[in-house]
């Protein structure tokens, strides 16, 4: 039986919010962040490979990073990595990505993942993912992934569904509602309700249905990217469409565009451990830690009287941390980082400061 499963892996992201390792030019989806020896991005492709071939694994990142993404991932040819011009948010991302792939397969089912979050059970990922083709090629559903809110996060968009028959992990349920971000009371007032999980931005359809939704709910962002499809059969014709598609298309994620319109969008609700890894502290989570709370990447970190911090330096680099409590430590290309736990999403305000120091 043919393989009409296809992956879009979404790696354009910047992701400052961890600096100093994440740079413009080299973001944290191109980061051994774990320190194993892999990239963010490569465990996503990893993931994906059980899936369905490595020939129907499609990556969408920014021109600049095009060389960087055929480094990490050897296995994929040059017409693999789709290159936008310009960022441009998620949905003219997906409304290109989805006609290129379409021309070349009607059939497909399109599996859509972030390239910067962190799934440790791939066998659970995967049994999720089947469920969600299933729902998605049955009932020609829009299909997105939910994970079950572990506390009151004001930083997660949620995704309200009935749950009038009770709650089942690997089980499909119709979307009632997408909510943004909210305040606190109201995140605390999700998580005691028990029928809103955390949207993953992790999303399951069939290349045809979400095109049919595009061209009913967002016409010209449709017609800009679906309008011609033979535009892809040539690389430079191509990328000149692209490149014009991009520069006149609205800057709009594919959940303002599309979800939050749409009456058939099912939400799977996934136990696997999930992170969007969106800043250090929700990394600590997931790192090994010595007798004091310590997480430590780095060959020759010593500390003494020093307990719950994240320290994160070169294996070459001779470190001697003392008295340092709840704080995180990070050294990258000649970048160095001393900040409290407890400031961490000030970050963004201190770079600006920063940026505007330099000028």
């Amino acid at each position: 039986m043919k393989n009409n499963n296809y992956g879009l892996i979404m790696a354009g992201g910047i992701g400052s919010r961890f600096w100093p390792m994440s740079t413009p030019q080299k973001p944290k989806q191109f980061l051994d962040v774990l320190g194993i020896g892999k990239s963010l991005l490569r465990l996503t492709f990893e993931r994906l490979q059980d899936l369905m071939p490595d020939e129907q694994i499609y990556i969408l990142t920014n021109t600049i990073y095009k060389e960087l993404v055929l480094e990490q991932l050897p296995e994929l040819k040059e017409n693999q990595v789709l290159c936008e011009p310009m960022r441009k948010n998620t949905a003219p991302c997906i409304a290109y990505a989805a006609s290129k792939i379409y021309h070349e397969n009607e059939d497909t089912t399109l599996i859509i993942t972030p390239s910067d979050h962190l799934i440790l059970d791939s066998q659970r990922f995967c049994e999720i993912i089947n469920t969600a083709i299933e729902t998605s090629n049955n009932q020609n559903h829009l299909v997105t992934l939910g994970i079950a809110p572990t506390r009151p996060d004001t930083g997660y968009g949620y995704i309200e569904f009935d749950n009038t028959n009770g709650v089942e992990a690997n089980k499909a349920y119709e979307v009632s509602n997408f909510r943004e971000k909210p305040d606190l009371e109201t995140a605390k007032s999700f998580v005691s309700a028990g029928n809103f999980y955390w949207n993953a931005g992790i999303f399951v359809w069939k290349a045809k249905v979400i095109l049919d939704a595009l061209q009913a709910f967002q016409p010209r962002l449709f017609n800009l990217f679906a309008d011609n499809l033979t535009v892809y059969d040539n690389g430079l014709k191509e990328e000149v469409a692209v490149f014009n598609a991009f520069d006149k298309c609205e800057d709009i994620s594919i959940d303002f565009a599309v979800m939050e319109h749409a009456k058939n969008v099912s939400v799977v609700l996934s136990d696997f451990d999930w992170s969007d890894l969106g800043t250090w502290g929700s990394l600590n989570q997931h790192l090994h830690k010595d007798e004091r709370n310590n997480s430590i990447i780095g060959d020759n970190v010593y500390t003494f009287n020093t307990e719950n911090c994240l320290i994160n330096v070169p294996n070459n680099k001779l470190v001697l941390l003392d008295g340092l409590k709840d704080y995180i430590v990070v050294e990258s290309d000649e970048m160095l980082m001393v900040l409290k736990s407890e400031n961490e999403q000030e970050l963004k305000n201190y770079l600006k400061v920063i940026e505007q120091a330099k000028k």
